[in-house]
């Protein structure tokens, strides 16, 4: 048996662990005559491809390594290595000699052999030899192979993976049936050299043909002679392990070979493609900075040229010009400027990176000469712009002093036109005093608005003044224009005088008969308001509902009449003041222009609306005595409808409070009781045509628009619910009775019980609300013997006695309520848990159940009931079509939601 520890130059990790698990290799599985034909083919097959170098081969693995002489042969051919001169005798020791020699150096390379002794390989020990041969491909064949820090049959496994990952049908997992198909071994050689396997043409069901294309096309162009038949791998169950390890070896260090040229051949690719890349980038960078320094050395002499220009317009060209060269022409230079820099920078770390060395350009080209001419380009930029400013303010400066002194001469023209034929009209003389004083008024505020604009004025004439200095060449036009506005404003000046002195004399004649307009107005005004408030209340309409009300509107319209022969007096003294206005106008000639300035009353319209008030005043006394005529019936209307509400009212609330004392009472048998109470709703049904004549007594109210009756504190409204409340109580007091009726026959309560819970009922009933509040409840409850007290314990039975009856929270109990507790109380009830505990049962003691075994168990509808209604179970220990019957039961009695 063999055993090795790695190499020197190998760590002791996954392959010694690999190693010593192949120690162990199976020796009863080599007597198997199929696996050891297939060893024996393999290993010769490999040794001859080593041996063929040195010029020999073996036919008889077991036979041709005796003498020791080829077994040493081999081991120089794998390893380059010279072993010591081999023992040329025939005799038995020789061999001996020889094949420990062999031995030793296999051991000198990290294979502790173990079990395995130069007399068994001598003697042709098939076993031991095909073991020793299995040792030498793993040690120089297999072990160096190392993928991803796998190495040794895991490495080898891994690579395969990679390499057949891509193809179909191919799932290499191991050395032995994952090959059987052929098709693990064509898609290797197609991987590396697609040219000689057509893969698509093969096909899975064809192991042979798969098999022999594989080894043919590696013996006849990769040079890997072929070990086994396909004929020996079809048919083994499994192919022997290691026969299959040391064919893919081959192919591994085939394709190990080509891969590593090309890697070389690659890496000279690279190292021209780079410095190919390296030169093309120097001679752009050459040619960009020679177009860049060129542009600048043409655009400088441009921008130093400093050539005058007489106007704006010209120099705005320009300016134009400027400015498209620095939003058209400048940007890409810039960008040129960027580039180059990014270039020179980039090649420079290319260089670097590679181990270049660094890049040197032509003289005057380096980046620190560019930006040196840049930045001269920029200065004469900067002086250009800055020249082109000055030019353009110092033109705009006289352009823009003659545009203002056209403008501010514009504006003045424009003020003073029409001044003076204003300043010479004489509308004051046909005007009032009131337009007298406002003619005076706005001439005082024209005097302010020409002060003012003996400033604008002035500036013109400065302005001309500056324009002459500076030699305008206009400026003959301009001295024109400000001679002809200054002699205006002296005539206007005379004239502004002249109107202000006449203005203030016929004020004066006006005054005395302004005073009198002033009178008029004051007196004329109130008494036109008290007319046209007297005309509105004659006019307005009224609404009363009653017999005073009427009567108030009667004595107010009294007092008014009593005041009007004083209103006429003023009304005569008011019209003796206009005449008056009349009388002055005729005595001076004065020609009254229009109405009273202070108010729009006239004489006319006085006397006009005096004539109308009076004409309304008796059509008021008709209407008021027509509406207290109304009111008289109206109240005959209430004194009936009040009779009659006045009965039904008391017949209600007598009946109610009958009903309360019988439900309270309740005396004989609860069918004794719902009899009674059946007659008395017969009884109450009776008194309907009573209500049906209050009804209609109600219509003729509410056609006569009455809202309001002193005879009687009902309405309609609420004798109806009294009615209505009436009806449903008795039908609720027999529903009670049938309720206990029906509680007493399904849980057995004695008719004692009953009586008993409705005297306790009644008793704490204080306010016979048919109700009790919470604390009467618990009252109630220590009567019959619940422990409720005011304690920690009392107070949580309480309240879940509480959650029972009054589940809502109202804070109220009915009798029905109590009545239902107590008989759950009191009785054997189903509950959520029994049914859960029935549904266990059934389920097998199980936390769920299956729709069969409900149809087991259960009759067919109740079992297609719970199974439309049943959730799936959601738990760990579930099955699938598992139900849940716990909250379907806790459903059933409402305490979750189904």
């Amino acid at each position: 048996m063999v055993d090795y520890h790695a190499s020197n130059n190998q760590s002791a990790g996954g392959v010694q662990t690999y190693m010593e698990q192949e120690n162990d290799w199976d020796r009863d599985l080599l007597l198997d005559p199929a696996w050891e034909k297939q060893q024996r083919k393999t290993f010769t097959a490999w040794c001859n491809s080593h041996l063929r170098k040195a010029g020999t081969q073996i036919e008889n693995i077991e036979e041709d390594f005796r003498d020791g002489l080829k077994l040493m042969l081999l081991l120089e051919v794998i390893s380059g290595e010279r072993l010591p001169k081999p023992e040329r005798g025939k005799m038995r020791v020789h061999k001996i000699n020889n094949v420990n020699k062999a031995l030793d150096f296999i051991a000198s390379k990290g294979v502790k052999l173990v079990s395995i002794g130069a007399e068994e390989i001598v003697d042709g020990n098939a076993k031991m030899t095909l073991g020793m041969i299995w040792t030498i491909i793993l040690r120089f064949a297999i072990q160096d192979i190392s993928v991803e820090e796998t190495s040794a049959k895991e490495g080898l496994l891994l690579w395969c993976q990679r390499k057949t990952a891509p193809y179909k049908n191919v799932n290499v997992q191991n050395f032995h049936i994952s090959w059987k198909d052929g098709l693990a071994f064509n898609a290797l050689i197609h991987r590396h050299r697609p040219d000689l396997i057509d893969y698509d043409s093969l096909r899975k069901d064809d192991p042979v043909t798969n098999l022999n294309n594989a080894f043919e096309v590696a013996e006849k162009h990769l040079d890997i002679p072929k070990m086994l038949d396909a004929e020996d791998i079809v048919g083994t169950l499994r192919p022997d392990e290691k026969a299959i390890m040391t064919y893919v070896s081959c192919f591994y260090h085939a394709f190990s070979g080509a891969q590593k040229a090309e890697t070389a051949a690659n890496r000279i690719c690279k190292v021209l493609a780079v410095n190919q890349e390296n030169e093309q980038m120097m001679e752009d960078y050459e040619k960009l900075a020679s177009d860049l320094l060129e542009w600048i050395r043409r655009t400088i002499p441009w921008l130093e040229n400093r050539t005058q220009e007489k106007t704006v317009k010209d120099l705005q060209a320009k300016q134009e010009d400027f400015r498209d060269y620095r939003t058209v022409h400048k940007p890409p230079k810039v960008q040129e400027k960027c580039q180059l820099e990014i270039s020179f920078n980039t090649l420079q770390t290319k260089l670097r990176l590679s181990n270049r060395p660094a890049f040197m350009p032509s003289e005057g080209r380096m980046v620190s000469d560019i930006n040196t001419a840049w930045h001269t380009l920029e200065g004469a930029e900067k002086g250009y712009e800055e020249w082109i400013l000055s030019e353009i303010r110092r033109l705009e400066r006289l352009e823009h002093l003659a545009e203002k002194f056209h403008q501010k001469a514009a504006i003045h023209e424009s003020w003073t036109d029409g001044k003076e034929a204003m300043l010479t009209q004489k509308d004051y003389e046909t005007s009032t005093l009131s337009e007298v004083k406002a003619l005076l008024r706005k001439h005082e505020a024209f005097e302010s608005d020409l002060a003012a604009h003996q400033d604008r004025v002035e500036q013109i004439a400065a302005i001309a003044q500056e324009l002459n200095e500076l030699d305008y060449y206009d400026a003959a036009s301009v001295n024109t224009r400000c001679q002809k506005i200054c002699e205006q404003w002296d005539i206007l000046g005379s004239l502004t005088h002249s109107r202000k002195e006449s203005l203030e004399r016929t004020e004066k004649q006006l005054e005395s008969i302004d005073e009198l307009y002033l009178e008029y107005a004051k007196r004329a005004a109130p008494f036109n308001n008290w007319m046209e408030g007297a005309m509105e209340d004659l006019q307005d309409m009224f609404i009363v509902h009653n017999i005073e009300e009427i009567q108030g509107l009667i004595s107010a319209h009294e007092q008014f009449k009593s005041t009007l022969p004083e209103a006429n007096k003023e009304r005569e003294a008011i019209q003796a003041i206009q005449a008056e206005v009349q009388r002055i106008a005729q005595s001076n000639g004065i020609k009254l222009s229009g109405a009273n300035p202070y108010t729009t009353i006239t004489p006319q319209s006085i006397d006009s609306k005096w004539e109308k008030a009076m004409a309304m005043v008796p059509q008021r006394d008709t209407a008021l005595q027509d509406e207290l005529n109304k009111q008289n019936s109206n109240d005959t209307l209430r004194a009936t409808f009040a009779a009659q509400a006045n009965s039904v009212g008391a017949y209600i609330q007598a009946k109610m409070e009958e009903i309360g004392r019988i439900s309270i009472e309740m005396n004989g048998t609860l069918e004794d009781q719902l009899t009674n109470l059946k007659d008395y709703q017969k009884t109450i049904m009776s008194y309907m045509p009573e209500i049906n004549k209050l009804e209609g007594h109600h219509q003729h109210i509410q056609e006569a628009l009455i809202f309001d009756n002193q005879y009687t504190s009902y309405t309609m409204e609420h004798l109806r619910v009294g009615w209505e409340q009436l009806l449903t109580t008795i039908a609720r007091t027999i529903n009670e009775v049938e309720n206990q009726i029906l509680t007493r026959d399904a849980k057995g309560i004695s008719q004692e019980q009953l009586f008993e819970y409705r005297a306790s009922f009644n008793h704490f009933d204080k306010d016979h609300s048919g109700g009790l509040k919470a604390e009467e409840f618990k009252a109630c409850l220590i009567s019959l013997g619940y422990d409720v007290e005011n304690d920690k314990q009392g107070d949580g039975e309480f309240n879940r006695i509480m959650g029972i009856v009054d589940p809502n929270g109202s804070g109220f109990v009915t009798f029905q309520a109590f009545i239902d507790f107590m008989s759950r109380e009191t009785t054997d009830t189903d509950t959520a848990d029994q049914v859960i505990a029935s549904f266990k049962i059934l389920a097998g003691d199980k936390n769920f159940i299956t729709a069969d075994e409900l149809r087991r168990e259960l009759p067919p509808d109740q079992a297609e009931y719970c199974i439309a209604r049943m959730a799936p179970y959601a738990g760990p220990d579930g099955v699938p079509g598992a139900l849940d019957y716990m909250s379907f039961s806790t459903a059933l009695y409402g305490e979750s939601d189904l």
